[in-house]
Parts: C-alpha cells; structure tokens; sequence
C-alpha cells in the first residue's frame, strides 16, 4: 500500500499533464464543455482510487480510456447511442477554446490559420477518423490508440491512414502546400510516429 501522499502527489502531477488534453478530447467527443469537465472530474476521481504501481507505465492510455468510456455512457444516456458524436464548436473568431493553462509562444497567425482549417476539415471526417486522428496527434502510438477506442491495432491504422489522406487530397490543403511536400512529410509522420 503506496502513502497518501504519494499517491496524492502521483495524482496532481498527472492532473497536471493530462488535465487539459483530456478536457479537449472529451468535449471533441460529446460536444459540450460543461459535459466535458464533468467526464475528466470523473477521470481524476477514479485515478484517486487506482494504485500508481498498477498503471503506472501505461498511465497516458488508462486515462483517456476511462474518458473515453465515460463519455461514450453519457452519450448513451442522453439519447446519443450509435450516432456519431458532435463536434466540438469553433468560438467566433475562428478558434477552439483553450483548456491548456500553458501559452504556446510559437503560435502564429499562419499556424492559426492553418490549424483552424485541419479543425475544420478534421471535423468532417466520419467519427472514427477523426477520433484515431486526434489520439494520433495527442502522441499516442497505434497499440495505444487501439487500447483506448476498443479496435484491432490493424483498424486504427487504417483510420489514421485515410483520415492523412482525405486530409491530404483536399483542394484546400493542397492550395496551401507544395503538391511534393504535404504527401512526404504526412506520410513520413505516419510511419516514424507509429
């Protein structure tokens, strides 16, 4: 049995970490902030009650897992069962709202602008694209993905392929970017990150 104050400290440094990616990723699936804080409270309370030596090296996947499950039930409980989640609203001016209680100074317009249109553009993407997408981009392998979202690895990977792709192809995308250049580097995150 771990002290309580190792276990306290186990807690608040992973609240740290994973606070603010799990707010994100929750109200990307429910569509609702207040929703969302309401999941990742649960998430935290259940850590309270885990043991750091059980989960511990895969702290990342249980985390996001039980956010997952939890929003899926509420999903379910408000009617929401078998059809895709809502997206997550674009505040006027054209961004999401931020959760992270860091500032990232190397956001620029042009980054802006270009992350606002893969927001966009991943927002159409048929729910299971975009939810292994946004897993993927968060930095978790395809093994892990797969722990979280209860799919064969084989699946995500599939997933994250034609959402690359679909992203990849569109006319916006392609206005953006070199027609040489989006392929190579899209397709060389893909196979180095996983």
């Amino acid at each position: 049995m771990e002290p309580d104050t190792d276990r306290r400290q186990w807690v608040l440094a992973a609240l740290d970490q994973f606070e603010g990616r799990l707010l994100r990723y929750a109200q990307r699936l429910l569509g609702d902030p207040e929703s969302a804080r309401d999941v990742v409270q649960f998430v935290f309370l259940r850590l309270c009650d885990q043991s750091s030596a059980d989960i511990d090296d895969r702290l990342a996947q249980w985390l996001y897992t039980v956010c997952r499950n939890r929003a899926l039930d509420m999903l379910k409980s408000n009617g929401h069962a078998g059809s895709a989640p809502p997206t997550m609203p674009i505040e006027e001016g054209g961004h999401s709202p931020p959760y992270s209680r860091e500032i990232d100074p190397a956001d620029t317009a042009e980054q802006a602008d270009l992350h606002d249109l893969l927001r966009m553009l991943i927002d159409e993407l048929p729910a299971s694209q975009r939810e292994a997408l946004d897993l993927w981009s968060d930095g978790f392998n395809y093994r892990q993905i797969a722990g979280i979202t209860d799919r064969q690895e084989s699946h995500v990977r599939v997933l994250v392929h034609r959402g690359l792709k679909s992203l990849r192809e569109h006319p916006c995308v392609r206005a953006l970017t070199d027609d040489d250049e989006p392929e190579t580097t899209l397709a060389r995150s893909a196979s180095e990150g996983n």
